[in-house]
């Protein structure tokens, strides 16, 4: 057997567990070969990577990152990139791809399987927005990371009676948000899937810090907007793959809270600190998991699927079905967590 395996789109924790865990199933489990390719497709397309060894792999499984590095170059993005990509699995006589990545790589592998390209994919993303899967690694290390930030701003804005607006990560869905937001004790918490109105917000501010010294913490998901025309939004770059590239909308809420409330209001952006640094140990477990899963469905030549978690069992799905939409967060755990816990 000759697998080859890429690391698509954003970085996350966990990656490199994924490769460790394939590498040892393919070369101790199956006697064969893996092959690295580097920074996602364009490995594949300009023929550059590496033998990857079960001693090439000792040491990983704690660290960040990716050690293939990673791209958000897809070989549809060239005219003859299919047919590059048909070159390498001749080249070097591969069986297939595994393909470790998010919604956009999966969706090319799912193309590059109608194109007569073998891949399987592995959920990839801390947004943990795949539908076919419960989890996907880096979800659990990027809430905890957002828990602790918050957890340390409640004590510096409890000294100031200040009000501190956090930006966590969470482009179309508010998982971390969400999660972060319960285990860190927010007063409030925004996410993309309900645009919020910043007059209710302000005014549940005014009531709680009325005549108190408060501290009060606000955790807004990047891609969470305002109800449209409520107030000034930030105007996002599009990068050269069609993406916006967000970021600014906890600062532009904390200008609106402060000018509304006349409350002292702080913003801190966690950024890219959530999805770096070592995973924690639910998600190198998930990781690994999903690593042994994905060699052995290349060893039974089951093609065409992704690996996902259900009720704690790692199963098959086809990798269409794993695309088909995005997991939003749940009405009833959003709505039914706020009214006990937020302040509207």
């Amino acid at each position: 057997m000759r697998i080859g395996i890429l690391t698509s789109g954003g970085d996350c924790p966990g990656l490199n567990a994924v490769i460790r865990a394939v590498v040892r199933v393919v070369e101790r489990r199956y006697e064969g070969t893996v092959f690295g390719f580097k920074d996602a497709w364009r490995g594949v397309l300009e023929d550059d990577w590496e033998l990857l060894s079960v001693e090439r792999c000792r040491g990983i499984l704690p660290r960040g990152g990716t050690i293939l590095g990673t791209s958000r170059i897809q070989p549809y993005q060239f005219d003859d990139g299919v047919e590059r990509v048909k070159a390498a699995v001749a080249q070097h006589q591969l069986d297939g791809f595994i393909v470790i990545g998010g919604n956009g790589s999966l969706a090319a592998a799912r193309d590059l399987g109608i194109d007569g390209i073998p891949c399987i994919g592995v959920p990839k993303t801390i947004d943990n927005d795949i539908d076919a899967t419960e989890l996907t690694f880096g979800f659990d290390t990027a809430v905890h990371v957002a828990s602790a930030a918050i957890d340390r701003l409640h004590t510096t804005a409890e000294a100031h009676d200040r009000i501190i607006v956090v930006e966590v990560m969470g482009r179309d869905v508010g998982h971390i948000a969400v999660r972060a937001g319960i285990a860190g004790g927010a007063t409030l918490t925004l996410i993309p899937e309900f645009p919020f109105d910043p007059e209710e917000i302000c005014n549940a501010l005014q009531r709680r810090h009325a005549g108190k010294s408060f501290a009060s913490i606000v955790v807004v998901a990047e891609g969470a907007m305002p109800m449209p025309g409520t107030m000034p939004t930030p105007e996002y770059v599009i990068d050269r793959f069609g993406h916006q590239r967000l970021g600014g909308i906890g600062q532009a809420l904390a200008s609106e809270i402060e000018g509304r409330t006349g409350i002292e209001t702080r913003v801190t952006t966690l950024g890219h600190v959530q999805r770096g640094g070592t995973p924690t140990a639910f998600d190198r477990v998930l990781a690994t998991r999903f690593g042994v899963a994905a060699a052995d469905a290349a060893a039974e030549g089951d093609w065409g699927k992704v690996v996902a978690l259900q009720a704690d069992h790692i199963v098959r799905v086809p990798v269409a079905d794993a695309v088909d939409r995005l997991k939003t967060v749940d009405p009833h755990l959003y709505e039914s967590v706020a009214s006990a816990f937020f302040a509207y």
